[in-house]
């Protein structure tokens, strides 16, 4: 039977059809066949799901998306949604949370909006599941901190909703869920090895990707994956059409544009966290590839122009 969440008072404020934003709300359920939920008027905060196990489906507006196990589906406020088991499906086991988000998430999740911000973040590795999973287990406890004492244990198999309504118990809920989002965001979409391409030159692009601003050189990268400098610089030219330097020239400048996306850090300092040693070269180099300098980069409607994101 479909549930709509209008009908449910207790969990929101009048007229609110879902938790407010100002909470941090975490759980964790295993549906049956039927189970479904319908916001005609959508949600005041964002709801974040991860499937453990069955299959579920979600709507957001017109996009639509089925979620199986490892798929972190978020979706932002603000717009007409439902979601529930997939028909045919014999389950949906799934953790939630309602909650506002921190505005750095939203550049990490752009890459996965299909659609009226409905953010499908899938496939990711299963190598990664289990930490994503101990840190829904951390963000559940954590949320009933009372401020007092240390944070409590989640004693296995209670996994009832949560509620956190401190400041700190939000917080550290909310630093839970960042880790989950990082996580999930930072490997889904994590370069695969091109067809044809070597498998140590393929490992040389994942230590360029994993952090551009390091100190790599061609003699650093060659080292790591046992071929000789001169070897491997004909080896990552021919079959990736440009030379290693090249590429981490390319890495560093996407990365030094997503710090100006989502900080306010100096773009010196941005030229320093990419790995460029002279801040000339970087804006030099930057203007170069996107056609504008650092400085003038972030301020057109940026996040960091709207006063949206500070620094650390």
């Amino acid at each position: 039977m479909t549930v709509s969440a209008d009908a449910l008072p207790e969990t929101a404020a009048p007229g609110d059809p879902a938790p407010p934003p100002g909470l941090v709300v975490v759980g964790h359920y295993d549906q049956p066949p039927g189970y479904g939920v319908d916001r005609p008027r959508g949600a005041d905060s964002w709801l974040v799901t991860w499937t453990t196990g069955g299959r579920g489906r979600l709507r957001h507006g017109s996009a639509r998306t089925r979620a199986t196990a490892g798929a972190l589906v978020v979706l932002a406020p603000g717009v007409p949604h439902g979601y529930g088991v997939e028909p045919g499906a014999r389950h949906w086991e799934f953790w939630w949370v309602h909650c506002q988000a921190r505005p750095s998430w939203r550049t990490w999740l752009r890459p996965y909006d299909t659609g009226a911000g409905l953010y499908v973040v899938t496939p990711t590795p299963d190598s990664v599941h289990s930490r994503v999973e101990a840190a829904f287990r951390r963000m559940l406890a954590d949320a009933r901190w009372t401020g007092t004492e240390a944070p409590p244990v989640l004693v296995p198999g209670d996994e009832s909703v949560a509620v956190a309504h401190g400041t700190a118990a939000r917080e550290l809920a909310l630093c839970a869920l960042e880790e989950i989002v990082l996580l999930t965001t930072g490997t889904a979409r994590a370069p695969r090895p091109s067809p044809g391409v070597d498998a140590r030159i393929s490992r040389a692009q994942a230590l360029i990707a994993a952090d551009p601003a390091a100190a790599h050189t061609v003699r650093s990268l060659a080292a790591h994956v046992a071929l000789s400098p001169s070897r491997f610089a004909h080896l990552f030219t021919q079959q990736l059409g440009r030379s290693p330097m090249r590429a981490l020239r390319e890495a560093r400048l996407r990365h030094a544009a997503r710090l100006l996306e989502s900080t306010d850090l100096s773009v010196e300092r941005v030229a320093a966290a990419s790995g460029f040693a002279s801040p000339f070269h970087f804006n030099r180099v930057f203007r170069e590839r996107y056609g504008t300098p650092p400085g003038a980069y972030r301020a057109p409607g940026s996040m960091v122009g709207a006063g949206l994101v500070k620094a650390p």
